[in-house]
């Protein structure tokens, strides 16, 4: 054990030092900050385009006397409501136009036309928008035709700093927010072992790395070589993400302590994708064993892929069931047990449970790891006993050995 943990030392600094001085490393690391620049703008681009789409316009054909006392209601009720609440209103006055004309015009650019008066008011449009704004319409009809006699009742209000419904809630979305920040990192960085491995198959420098030091140090070692590389370029996106959190300081919304506490919660957090990245990189490595071509690989991993995506989401659907049978299930079963067992830190203060979770995850991508040695082995090294005696069956079929010996 001793030898096949300093055989593994051996191959993990090899290629971790082999893969962070490389060029393809730091544009690795510049990677994920392009999408996340792109995403930012196309926000800001795609908010300003909704907040112009969002502002809907109603056309009052009423009397001059009727229109100003819905723009007053409209005035007062959006005061206290929001201006989102209630649709743009324009001053059209009667109009020789019937409202089919007025809604068909570009320039007028109305979603609906309010005609009659205050009595006996009649919106006019598509279906979507009369459906969507019939009782915003409706609450400024009578707002304005009470005029002055009606207002808002004042209600008197004190402030809490928190409930234990809207804590609950809160803890719910920190939870989700660490499954979906676990799993992106887990998907996103999981993959490069099996190119790892195929690379290194393909340029016969896994033959001499079997016959130095075992099987299970070379597969381990790069395992953890590539987890390694993962923390540094969490490390390097981190420090990035905590300075743009320190620029937008108040601006960054509060999250309530979790259940564990945040510097417990933050440590199970990077132990659980560590967790997730071994059980997930385990197969991926023994898939990069057995594939010969990047098309196989891409072949064999499509599924793996869209395995682990239904696993993300049995976690996420289990977030609020804490305790429940389909959530104890999550918490058990390997490739879900890590996204299961954050949510259950984020809600839970129980952590005796957070020990046998780990233990379990590491056994089981122990065990992967084994299978995989076994199938390289046996299908590509051709080592075992049903390779052997595959290999001795040929030569006896072209004659190479004698017909008589075994």
């Amino acid at each position: 054990m001793i030898e096949m943990i300093k055989s593994a030392y051996v191959i993990g600094r090899r290629d971790f030092t082999a893969i962070i001085f490389s060029k393809a490393f730091f544009f690795f690391l510049l990677g994920p900050l392009f999408p996340l620049l792109v995403g930012g703008a196309a926000g800001a681009l795609g908010g300003e385009v909704a907040r112009d789409i969002a502002s809907p316009v109603v056309g009052i054909t009423m009397s001059a006397d009727d229109g100003r006392a819905l723009v007053a209601a409209r005035v007062a009720l959006a005061k206290e409501m929001g201006e989102g609440r209630f649709p743009e209103l324009k001053l059209l006055g009667p109009s020789k136009d019937d409202p089919e004309t007025l809604l068909k015009n570009t320039q007028n650019g109305l979603i609906a036309v309010l005609e009659g008066d205050l009595q006996k008011p009649k919106l006019i449009g598509t279906a979507g928008p009369v459906e969507s704004w019939k009782a915003e319409i409706a609450l400024l009809v009578t707002f304005a035709r009470n005029g002055d006699a009606m207002k808002l009742m004042p209600v008197e209000t004190q402030l809490v700093v928190q409930s234990a419904g809207s804590n609950k809630q809160k803890q719910l979305v920190t939870a989700q927010g660490a499954q979906v920040l676990v799993f992106m990192l887990t998907m996103l960085l999981a993959g490069m072992v099996m190119s790892n491995m195929v690379e290194e198959k393909a340029n016969k420098i896994i033959e001499i790395l079997a016959a130095a030091v075992p099987m299970d140090a070379v597969f381990i070692g790069k395992l953890f070589a590539m987890l390694a590389m993962a923390f540094l370029g969490i490390i390097v996106w981190g420090s990035v993400g905590f300075g743009l959190v320190t620029l937008a300081g108040s601006a960054m919304p509060s999250f309530p302590t979790p259940a564990v506490g945040w510097p417990m919660f933050a440590i199970l957090c990077i132990v659980y994708f560590a967790m997730a990245y071994l059980v997930l990189g385990s197969l991926f490595i023994g898939i990069g064993a057995q594939a010969a071509t990047v098309r196989e690989v891409q072949t064999l991993s499509m599924p793996v892929t869209m395995l682990q995506l239904i696993n993300f989401f049995l976690g996420m659907y289990t977030v609020a069931k804490i305790n429940q049978p389909v959530e104890t299930f999550a918490a058990i079963f390997p490739f879900s047990s890590p996204f299961a067992m954050i949510a259950r830190a984020a809600q839970d203060p129980t952590l005796w449970h957070h020990g046998v979770a780990i233990i379990g995850q590491g056994m089981f991508a122990l065990l992967i790891v084994r299978i995989g040695v076994y199938l390289f082995r046996r299908n590509v090294m051709k080592s075992g006993s049903g390779g052997r005696e595959k290999a001795i069956g040929k030569r006896k079929l072209f004659g190479l050995v004698p017909l008589g010996r075994g």
